[in-house]
């Protein structure tokens, strides 16, 4: 196999990541997943949805799953994310389930793990909806510049759903094991909880593609 052929991708175990990490596969490259863990209240049941998610991929060419830490409690205080009180509803805005220079952390550590074991790029699934400062195109490249800099190194970010929405993603997601995807932040009993800002999106993304929704919900 040839050496670009090797990718990390930032994954969560949500829609677009997970997809991601499957179409990676697909395409027959060696897929390095990292997840970046940051203390946030959801995370242990969307880690083990991950791990299903992986399990059930089946593939020779997907390397262990490699958990890097990242702790934001001396950053974030009191936020949801944290706390899991007042967690964004369905319906609520965009803004409201924001996370502060949440790229930021997470690229830094996924592009200084690449440099370190030799893998040429790092690939999240940010979509071209994304309304977010730190998911623009400029801040990328900027991103991308700046730590390669500090470590004279050449790690790629890649970026293959910048001009899709969620619904394209979603599609292409057709035959991977997507019932072990995670998207909810107020999980409840270790599903999703139904009523969540990210549990509606997950819900309007399978029926405008026009797909089942394997997932199981709280409510």
């Amino acid at each position: 196999m040839k050496p670009d052929s090797s990718l990390a991708v930032l994954v969560s175990g949500g829609l677009d990541s997970a997809i991601l990490v499957g179409e990676g596969v697909r395409a027959g490259k060696s897929v390095h997943p990292l997840y970046v863990r940051c203390g946030l209240f959801y995370e242990p049941v969307e880690l083990r949805y991950l791990r299903r998610y992986l399990r059930a991929l089946k593939a020779p060419a997907l390397a262990p799953l490699t958990v890097l830490d990242m702790p934001v409690k001396d950053l974030y205080g009191k936020h949801w994310s944290l706390t899991g009180r007042g967690v964004p509803a369905l319906g609520s805005a965009d803004a409201d389930v924001f996370l502060p220079g949440r790229n930021v952390l997470l690229l830094s550590k996924a592009m200084l793990w690449c440099h370190l074991h030799g893998v040429p790029a790092v690939a999240l699934g940010s979509l071209q909806t994304n309304p977010f400062p730190d998911a623009t195109l400029e801040f990328f490249r900027a991103m991308e510049d700046l730590v390669n800099r500090a470590v004279d190194g050449r790690v790629r970010i890649e970026l293959p759903y910048a001009g899709l929405c969620k619904t394209d993603v979603t599609q292409r997601g057709r035959g991977l094991p997507l019932q072990f995807s995670f998207s909810c932040i107020r999980p409840k009993h270790g599903l999703h909880c139904g009523l969540c800002n990210k549990c509606g999106e997950r819900r309007e993304a399978f029926a405008d593609s026009g797909m089942s929704d394997p997932t199981r919900y709280a409510r």
